[in-house]
């Protein structure tokens, strides 16, 4: 006991209030818990390292912070006494003067009797206030009883520095496993080392003490001090066929192997302890894929499950569930506990995830999450080794009221997290067969039947005359459509959107070698960002790689050097899905990596970050390059000069120029429209080649008047790429301001009232007025380009969600559009090959509409969320533009379903298409 020892007093109070509180509570109660206990005796013995998290030391550090061996605690239902020596005494003399009185019992080592003094006075405590005492054989007269739930219990709801104390010990954990091993792990067999499990666990355990590898946990956490982090499991690494998923269990000395690799570990911070543990599938076979998949499955649904309120047993049985649902065959590889309670003790025995634990879980307790699936049997193995398997996740969480919380999430464990590639040949494509037959089989028995409601013998003839006109109608449409398709495509014509063939992209540093830069001459690591370069010394030689051949760089220290590694991008690496691009000559040699290493740490840091930043200006340039490559270059508009051209005054443009809002004027000119703002030089020009609608849309039931023009090829308004460009006007109040109008002296009450409602509504009809003849004028300039202007009806209009926001949804003769809040909604009806109606149930209060266009290789756009009360108006709409539609009780999976179309439409006709 050193001197720098400092208890919490506030805290003790606080805790021991907390058991008082939990025992006089079970008493009334009779819950058991504490065995109707009258008195609790805590006898701590000598310090033991491998057993001093047991119940008895871990009451001790969660009362007082720290172990006091050799000492014991006896509480009563009114105050608590401490039998120790003077020594320790010392330390605990501020915690005199709580809520709940605590006397102290020093014992001189010299003196003998002041021990005997000291037990016979607890002896005597002990007896008067029950015959019923927990742990300990003090006297003989008294029944001794078992309390460890009720302690358990006690301390099971974290306060928010245990909760604090296990977060940063779990944020700790996922830190050394995503960003320490799984990169060491990589290293292994990338460069095919011959690397031992207890060789690599010992790198692990190592990093314990490294502080700059912390520096990214102390960043969210700022108090964070690695000194405090202690081993509490493992580090556990384990591949190659031998698995032991137990908390015990310790990395052999058989070499690591590249199949199914399992690794564990666990902190204490400040005696509190978190755990951690990830399964990375190397090189998986499908079935090796199809087992993770479940299991973590089950692992996300047992973290659901472990709400407020809930019982041990749910929370197994939710994880139980999943895999007895996917797959009953692996119910023999599960285990019967799924994990347990987690704090001061790694395993609290009393709050096992089992089947047959109803302890319940409370908002504030913590749990090690531990599913698994062992002995399992690799039906496609590289070698001997890989034959045998097993699939474990470990997780730290925190119970609340809604969902939990999961301290370790920056460990990943999605499939792009834990699966890695080494091998040449990538994973096999699903056969087209198969996937042709699951959405054929979907779209089918997504056909619902109309119903019969009790209503039925009341409707009227005539809607039942409509809807046999109707069905009638879409049948023949639907026969049409499969004739077209059949007639399309006649022969198999294989992929249509022509993605497999990837091009190479040349790209080049410098042309000559006198653009290099004049710092090559010091042979140093040099980044050339005018050039996106960077130039590294090889052999005495400056030798410059562009950022696109660099895959990652990473930096390490070592001593007093510093490495810096370069992975570049080369054939066959294969470590993800991104990866499969093409080379001039796949062939050729390539470098895989260099490393590089100096004494200037700062600089090399330095380095780091600049090829990181010249990385993401790489991709970002990239990025926008692509998005801009369907940006044409409009014809120059051809002004008018012999004469002014037609004008309309006092209008907005939409997407919204840079600066503050002013109104602008709308020009005619011979081939198109201009937009002039009074503020700026950069005029908005479109050409009417370039205009696939235009639209007016009046204020009737709106706040503004609109001219929308929708392109057939997006351009440039400002920085910004858009095929919409709206001009408006306000109809409000507000444009139109009156305040201090002599009139308002001599108008009174409903007479005002009523005649500023009669000149809203002249306003209204006037700028509705103005506005659609300026559209009319728009379309006679451009009738030699077929412009006409075309009107939303209103009256056909629906409700839905084709974006974000809850919008009205206007039909016009050419399209079905949404107008009035951007992002606009534009749909060219005669791009339209077949709708589909989602979630057509009884009871729901709404359904969805799905647009497939022509052009299969354009997404499918959603409106979403359209009240049920609208579906016969959205029929009809459909029927009368000889749109077919069909139902069904289900989303479907678009992006599957056009994937299937694209890879052979010939096959998906003569499977019956559509229907």
């Amino acid at each position: 006991m050193g001197d720098s020892i400092v208890i919490d007093a506030k805290v003790f109070s606080e805790r021991l209030s907390l058991l008082q509180s939990a025992w006089k509570q079970d008493k009334r109660s009779g819950d058991s818990q504490f065995a109707g206990a009258d008195s609790i005796v805590i006898l701590t013995g000598k310090s033991d390292a491998e057993n001093s998290f047991v119940k008895n030391n871990a009451l001790h550090f969660w009362l007082l912070g720290y172990e006091f061996p050799a000492t014991l605690l006896v509480f009563t239902p009114a105050m608590m006494y401490v039998i120790t020596t003077e020594k320790k005494a010392k330390h605990l003399q501020n915690l005199k003067g709580g809520k709940i009185p605590v006397e102290i019992l020093p014992i001189d080592a010299k003196n003998p009797e002041t021990r005997t003094t000291a037990f016979d006075k607890c002896s005597e405590l002990i007896k008067s206030s029950g015959k019923k005492k927990a742990f300990g054989d003090l006297s003989k007269e008294v029944e001794e009883v078992d309390i460890s739930t009720g302690l358990s219990q006690a301390m099971a709801v974290k306060d928010e520095e245990e909760l604090k104390a296990i977060r940063t010990g779990a944020k700790a954990a996922a830190a050394v496993m995503s960003d320490y091993f799984v990169e060491e792990m990589s290293e292994v067999l990338d460069q095919e080392k011959k690397v031992t499990h207890a060789d690599l666990a010992t790198k692990i355990s190592n990093k314990i003490d490294d502080q700059k590898f912390f520096k990214r946990v102390s960043k969210t956490t700022p108090d964070f001090d690695n000194q405090h982090l202690d081993w509490t499991f493992g580090p556990v690494v384990q591949s190659g066929g031998q698995y032991d998923l137990k908390l015990s269990a310790q990395s052999n000395k058989e070499n690591l192997h590249s199949g199914i690799i399992v690794a564990g570990l666990g902190f204490r911070y400040r005696t509190y302890s978190s755990v951690i543990a990830r399964t990375y599938l190397i090189d998986p076979s499908k079935s090796q894929v199809a087992n993770y998949k479940i299991l973590l499955a089950a692992h996300d649904a047992a973290i659901r499950a472990a709400k407020d309120g809930a019982t041990c047993k749910d929370v197994y049985n939710a994880a139980y569930g999943v895999i007895k649902a996917k797959k009953a065959e692996l119910e023999k590889n599960f285990p019967k506990s799924i994990g347990a309670g987690i704090g001061i003790e790694l395993r609290d025995p009393l709050l096992i995830l089992s089947g047959k634990n109803s302890k319940q879980l409370k908002d504030g307790m913590t749990f090690s999450i531990t599913t698994s699936l062992a002995d399992l049997v690799n039906d496609k193995p590289s070698d001997k080794r890989g034959t045998n398997y097993s699939l474990m996740l470990m997780d730290t969480i925190r119970v609340a009221r809604g969902e939990p919380v999961v301290f370790t999430n920056g460990a990943k464990t999605d499939q792009d997290s834990v699966e890695f590639y080494f091998k040449d040949d990538e994973e096999e494509v699903k056969p087209k067969q198969e996937k042709k037959k699951n959405v054929a089989s979907a779209i089918a028995t997504s056909n619902i039947t109309s119903s019969r409601t009790r209503n039925a013998n009341r409707v009227d003839t005539q809607k039942e005359e409509e809807e046999g006109r109707r069905r009638e109608h879409q049948k023949e449409l639907a026969q049409r459509k499969q004739r077209e398709g059949l007639e399309k495509f006649q022969e198999a014509t294989g992929a249509l959107n022509g993605e497999d063939e990837k091009k190479f992209k040349k790209f080049e540093s410098y042309k000559r070698e006198g653009q290099l830069p004049p710092r090559i001459k010091d042979m140093v690591v040099y980044v050339d960002v005018k050039a996106i370069t960077v130039i590294l010394p090889i052999m005495g030689r400056p030798v410059p790689f562009h950022i696109n051949t660099i895959k990652s760089v990473s930096k390490s220290d070592e001593g007093e050097y510093s490495h810096l590694r370069f992975n570049f991008l080369s054939p066959g690496q294969g470590v993800g899905r991104k990866d499969d691009r093409p080379f001039e000559d796949a062939q050729a040699h390539f470098i895989r990596s260099l490393t590089v290493r100096s004494k200037d740490q700062d600089r090399m840091a330095e380095i780091t970050q600049q090829i990181i930043e010249l990385r993401k200006s790489a991709v970002k340039k990239e990025q926008e390059k692509k998005e801009m490559e369907d940006v044409v270059e409009q014809d120059k508009l051809t002004e008018i000069r012999n004469r002014r051209p037609l004008r309309l005054p006092d209008v907005y443009v939409r997407p919204a120029q840079d600066g503050k809002r002013v109104p602008g004027e709308l020009e005619i000119h011979q081939n198109g429209l201009r937009y002039v703002s009074p503020m700026r030089n950069d005029n908005v020009d479109i050409v009417f080649s370039n205009v696939k609608h235009l639209f007016f849309q009046p204020c009737v039931g709106e706040l503004i008047v609109i001219i929308h023009v929708h392109l057939k090829n997006p351009i440039l308004v400002g920085k910004r790429k858009t095929k919409d460009v709206q001009f408006y006007r306000e109809a409000t109040d507000m444009a139109f301001d009156e305040t201090g109008n002599r009139r308002r002296k001599h108008k009174y009450g409903d007479e005002e009232e009523f005649e500023q409602e009669q000149e809203e509504r002249r306003r209204r009809a006037e700028l509705d007025k103005q506005f659609k003849s300026f559209a009319e004028k728009i379309s006679d300039a451009g009738r030699d380009w077929t412009i006409n202007v075309d009107i939303p009806f209103r009256e056909l209009s629906f409700n839905g969600v084709p974006h974000r926001s809850n919008v009205l949804m206007a039909p016009a003769t050419e399209a079905l559009v949404q107008l009035t809040e951007p992002p606009f909604t534009v749909v060219t009806l005669e791009e339209i090959e077949i709708a589909h109606l989602e979630r057509i149930q009884f009871g729901l209060k709404n359904f969805d509409m799905v647009f497939v266009y022509k052009d299969y290789t354009r997404t499918p756009i959603h409106v979403n969320t359209i009240p049920t009360d609208q579906l016969e108006r959205v029929k009809e709409w459909l029927d009368s533009v000889d749109i077919a539609y069909t139902e069904g009780p289900l989303n479907l999976n678009w992006g599957m379903i056009m994937k299937t179309v694209i890879q052979d439409p010939h096959a998906f006709f003569k499977d019956g298409g559509w229907s």
